[in-house]
């Protein structure tokens, strides 16, 4: 898959421009959240995010960025998961790809084997406790809970669908996963980083501690990358980019405004307040790191432009990130509400210098199918 060249106008002089996407963190609801965010992003800029310079994912990021990576446009995981059929289209495995799972992995099984007792990690655990200004909230928190008791072969079936091969085409993409001994963070794909089929890479990325079980990788277990940040922007710093877009399902600047559609029967109690509390606080303290990161990003020169969730959209998220249920509800929101975060005249002028991506990967092809323009390797028209 090639890599999209951005230009803009300097003095009368076309200029290269690099370009890199960062997806975040936010379990089955941030995940669609970012489905419906990246659609809105190609169809009001006319840009292909598949064509970035780079692709940073963690957690559900990483499944999305896998497969916008992969070459599967945005407007096609929207239609997917409404339900289209697809006909023609078979899958690398000769499946009909509208046999595909719909709900992108958020199909929950009983890991296989005897269940797991006690801490998941002390070493993690007492790492963190013995330099705690050094680690994150959660990885002070994820080495104590069980190792988690959820399979990710569901995770890793929709990857190895999408993707052909060990590892997608893409010369620059990472998933962002934890060691689960040491704590540190592992972006699988960079140089330097453990070798990894790219179905492990992703489930490791989106182990969230003591609900999936951990992925182990040339004898190391590894869990979810937003246990280190929910972002992982930072990781970008430096690498020459002019632009970074990040889309992060775990931050808001709406913060203090009423997300919650409330409990029947209790409006505004205080159990909606209670409920409401633990996904505010993640937010903000995930906002937070991601301030610093946006700061570490800025000082290399690099412009940046944040997308985040609106109260809208934390209305259709309701208070369980995994509720698999509401994912169209959310990706539905997710497309008007970054929609309309793009009209902002600050984030229109960075935005203008992307380049027309392919229209096939922008919106629908018109025709059946069968007749559409080759989308990528791992899809190819029935014969």
């Amino acid at each position: 898959m090639g890599v999209g060249v951005c230009f803009r106008q300097f003095g009368g002089k076309r200029v290269t421009v690099k370009v890199g996407l960062v997806l975040g963190a936010g379990g089955v609801l941030g995940g669609a959240w970012l489905v419906g965010g990246l659609s809105a992003l190609a169809r009001e800029t006319d840009w292909d995010p598949g064509s970035a310079d780079q692709i940073v994912g963690t957690s559900a990021g990483s499944m999305i960025g896998a497969l916008v990576a992969g070459g599967i446009p945005p407007w096609f995981m929207v239609a997917h998961s409404r339900g289209e059929a697809f006909d023609g289209l078979v899958g690398p495995d000769g499946r009909p790809a509208a046999d595909a799972d719909r709900a992108a992995g958020a199909n929950f099984r009983l890991h296989r084997g005897v269940p797991a007792i006690g801490p998941g990690s002390l070493r993690m655990a007492f790492t963190a406790l013995s330099n705690p200004l050094r680690h994150t909230p959660l990885q002070m928190v994820a080495g104590w809970l069980p190792a988690g008791f959820i399979s990710t072969d569901a995770l890793k079936d929709v990857v190895r669908r999408a993707v052909p091969g060990d590892w997608v085409e893409h010369p620059n993409y990472w998933a962002v996963a934890c060691d689960y001994e040491s704590g540190r963070r592992t972006p699988f794909g960079r140089l330097g980083s453990p070798r990894a089929h790219i179905a492990d890479a992703v489930a490791a990325s989106c182990a969230i501690p003591g609900f999936y079980r951990p992925v182990k990788i040339r004898g190391r277990r590894y869990v979810d990358g937003g246990v280190c940040s929910v972002s992982n922007m930072d990781l970008v710093a430096g690498r020459g980019f002019d632009l970074v877009i990040c889309l992060n399902p775990l931050t808001s600047r709406s913060e203090g405004q009423s997300h919650s559609r409330g409990i029947r029967g209790l409006p505004g109690s205080a159990i909606n307040g209670a409920l409401d509390f633990v996904p505010s606080i993640t937010r903000r303290a995930s906002r937070a790191r991601l301030e610093r990161e946006e700061r570490k990003v800025r000082r290399f020169g690099t412009e940046v432009v944040i997308i985040e969730p609106t109260a809208e959209d934390h209305a259709a998220m309701g208070h369980n990130w995994m509720n698999s249920e509401r994912r169209q509800d959310v990706i539905d929101a997710a497309e008007e509400t970054v929609a309309k975060q793009l009209q902002h005249p600050a984030i229109r002028k960075l935005l203008d210098g992307l380049p027309s991506g392919e229209p096939h990967k922008i919106s629908r092809p018109s025709g059946p199918p069968s007749s559409w323009p080759e989308m990528r390797s791992s899809v190819r028209r029935a014969a």
